[in-house]
């Protein structure tokens, strides 16, 4: 995969999508086999945060999508860092009917492979944050 802008904002639109046909394989794809993935959530489902290769968070988002029978995923927005080949992905997360906006980290390699990844999770929203006026706070 070609780090350029233009490839890693096509990239965060396949991502979402990805996620909400819920094709755990086609979001792993890029993953090389020793990444690490960081999320608060993986603790509740494979009792810790931190995942060290493919397979661990594979079984991670497995056992996580085997509890979730609402999964979407709205695109906000996509920053990609060309120097530390780094891509982050907003977007507001429907988990079970909670929404919540959500953010994940995702560091490349220089061939492309996803090496390291962080998810986090805000608030619950209680509105579309699409929805709200430019003015409001």
């Amino acid at each position: 995969m070609q780090l350029t802008y233009e490839t890693m904002m096509r990239f965060a639109e396949a991502w979402i999508a990805n996620w909400n046909r819920r094709d755990i394989e086609a979001v792993l794809a890029h993953f090389d086999d020793r990444a690490e993935f960081v999320s608060p959530v993986a603790r509740q489902f494979v009792g810790r945060e931190v995942l060290r290769n493919k397979q661990e968070i594979r079984d991670y988002w497995r056992a996580a999508l085997d509890r979730i029978s609402i999964l979407e995923f709205k695109l906000d927005r996509a920053n990609w860092d060309e120097r530390r080949r780094e891509l982050t992905v907003v977007c507001e997360a429907n988990l079970n009917g909670e929404r919540k906006r959500a953010c994940e980290l995702m560091e490349f390699d220089v061939s492309g492979r996803q090496i390291r990844g962080e998810a986090m999770y805000g608030a619950v929203l209680d509105t579309d944050i699409n929805d709200r006026p430019a003015n409001a706070k």
